[in-house]
């Protein structure tokens, strides 16, 4: 007796495999969302599903088990949802103190992000360039402001 196939399957065409498509991410990525432990980049693509790449450094979570148990509940997170989200290649990426979290707490950052990220794929704010122009030239006027060596010193005494 055969068991039926269920549509909620994480099958390769939901995966990103290769270099190629990992780096078309991280090249243009104009959909984010961000927890302190996660960050997730995505840019929409011309399929009909979305798909996830993991990248799930070393550096940030040491333990392999725990590296391994943050992959398998983002990927069970996502293909509960796969049919809910935009269409998008998306890439998962953990920062530090991501490996200090349970399985409950992973569900339910994880859980949040991928609403977070359909909302904002769905509902894209207009770049305004202006606002970043304003916002790093007020940034450089504050550390240049602050900077001594900008100005010309007093001449010295000689005694």
């Amino acid at each position: 007796m055969q068991c039926l196939r269920s549509d909620f399957a994480f099958a390769k065409p939901l995966r990103l495999l290769n270099a190629a498509q990992y780096r078309a991410v991280f090249d243009s990525a104009p959909v984010r969302a961000a927890q302190p432990q996660f960050l997730i980049l995505a840019r929409p693509n011309e399929l009909e599903h979305p798909r996830l790449g993991l990248v799930i450094a070393k550096k940030h979570v040491r333990n392999a088990t725990d590296r391994n148990r943050i992959k398998r509940i983002a990927r069970e997170t996502f293909r509960l949802r796969q049919h809910e989200l935009f269409p998008l290649d998306a890439i998962v990426l953990a920062r530090g103190g991501a490996g200090e979290l349970d399985n409950a707490a992973l569900t339910k950052i994880f859980s949040k992000l991928w609403r977070k990220l359909d909302q904002r794929a769905r509902n894209p704010q207009p770049e305004n360039p202006q606002a970043g122009k304003q916002r790093g030239q007020q940034r450089g006027k504050k550390k240049n402001a602050g900077r001594s060596g900008n100005k010309p010193s007093a001449p010295r005494e000689q005694s």
